[in-house]
């Protein structure tokens, strides 16, 4: 292996000997395992496609349990019924265990899509003994490079450097997929997206992404609540909260949001494809309509910070003003990629979305409204670091409109590709429900969509 080295690193030109020494020097890769990062749905989909490539693998997760970011908003129901949420090959190797299948009509939970379908999956013989626990990785690079050498670099294995307990593990690995999501990493309450001290000091005031309301009822009873975010998340919060205002009256609920209208958040309501997704707006709207939630829009918040109650800053209709009377705030701004541990690798990434460069374009929400994006595989979230991927949620970048079958397609096309069925790799094998009225404005109900 040092003769080899060396050969490689004497003299400029590539000569047949040079050729024949840089293979070589691949070959030992081969061997290797592929590295997954993030036991989720789509880090576990891309196990089962591996066990079905005959591929040997690492499946990496952070969390005591598979799914562990999963648990954290288990109590809250999915758009999408079970048929869009289970993968095929994970469904074909789950076929010859005892796993008896959902519904495919009826719609999960957060908790029943690990218990149902992820949980039976990991603890498949071909997956179980792949699956480290506890394991978060704080970096990758590749073997004896940092990210400014280049020269053989791609015939260098992957270092995943992982942290367990008191000590870092080294894994080598010849490829590594990147499944870690955003989920966690949310976006602060200012709008221009900006983390000041005074949103970290309310952090015992504050909540980030859906909490559950009703193990914690004492919190938010008989308060005033700000729930700042124009999403789903936001209605799923409201909703909750809703009903805590039923048995607590006195509780006062405020949602603030950046859109122009609220009608622009109730979405496409009965006429949704997705059933739950537009129940969602339609429930929503009658709290608005009934006076139980008050909106304020278009308000752009600078800062929030802690007076004799919280005071949230920002404009309206290009005025300054001051909200005022705050005991709680849930903020449901959404997410943003961790790309911390990726930092020593060539990556191409949007500067507007934080996704995967050559998908930016596909999902974009300044451009997509209704967050549709044609299939897309291998050759799109293809990295400048050889045999890296980004995918999931975390190849979205700071884009909402990820879906988990989406997931799914991107790791059937990637897995093709390592195996060496490039052919696989370019083919679509994605079928999505149309997703109705989008989020526009319904009032204007002659615009089009896409």
């Amino acid at each position: 292996m040092k003769t080899l080295k060396v050969i490689n690193q004497n003299g400029s030109c590539c000569t047949t000997k040079d050729i024949e020494v840089q293979e070589s020097v691949n070959n030992p890769n081969k061997n290797l395992p592929i590295v997954i990062i993030g036991a989720g749905p789509i880090g576990l989909a891309t196990a089962a496609h591996l066990v079905e490539q005959k591929q040997a693998f690492i499946l990496l997760e952070a969390g005591h349990e598979i799914a562990h970011n999963i648990r954290t908003w288990g109590h809250v129901t999915l758009f999408s019924p079970w048929r869009y949420n289970i993968n095929k090959a994970a469904k074909s190797l789950l076929e010859g265990s005892d796993w008896v299948e959902p519904n495919l009509e009826t719609i999960p939970t957060g908790h029943e899509l690990i218990d149902l379908y992820l949980k039976p999956l990991a603890e498949l013989r071909q997956i179980k003994p792949s699956i480290r626990l506890n394991s978060k990785v704080v970096a990758i690079s590749r073997q004896k490079n940092d990210k400014m050498k280049s020269k053989n670099r791609f015939n260098q294995s992957f270092n995943i450097y992982v942290e367990k307990e008191d000590d870092i593990d080294i894994i080598e690995a010849k490829a590594v997929i990147d499944a870690t999501g955003t989920w966690g990493n949310p976006n602060p309450a200012n709008s221009t997206g900006v983390w000041l001290q005074n949103e970290k000091a309310l952090a015992d005031h504050i909540e980030y992404g859906i909490p559950e309301i009703n193990t914690n009822t004492k919190r938010y009873a008989n308060k005033k609540i700000a729930v700042i975010g124009g999403g789903h998340s936001a209605i799923n919060t409201l909703l909750a909260l809703a009903e805590l205002q039923r048995e607590n009256p006195s509780t006062k609920l405020v949602w603030i949001m950046r859109k122009k209208s609220v009608e622009e958040a109730y979405g496409g309501e009965e006429k949704d494809a997705l059933a739950a997704r537009g129940a969602l707006g339609v429930r929503i709207h009658e709290l608005v309509d009934t006076g139980k939630v008050e909106v304020i829009t278009p308000f752009y918040i600078s800062q929030v910070k802690k007076e004799e109650n919280i005071h949230i800053v920002g404009t309206i209709n290009g005025e300054q003003k001051v909200l005022t009377g705050f005991e709680e705030l849930i903020v449901n701004a959404g997410n943003r990629p961790d790309l911390s541990i990726n930092s020593e690798l060539r990556l191409s990434i949007d500067s507007a979305t934080e996704s995967v460069q050559a998908l930016a374009p596909l999902i974009d929400p300044n451009v997509h409204s209704c967050g549709t994006v044609r299939a897309h595989g291998e050759e799109i979230l293809r990295q400048p670091e050889k045999d890296f991927y980004i995918v999931g949620a975390k190849s979205y970048g700071r884009a909402p409109t990820f879906l988990m079958a989406t997931g799914y397609e991107q790791v059937r096309s990637i897995t093709a590709y390592l195996s060496g069925d490039e052919e696989a790799s370019k083919r679509v094998e994605l079928e999505l429900p149309e997703t109705g009225v989008c989020s526009i404005n319904l009032v204007n109900q002659s615009n089009s969509c896409c």
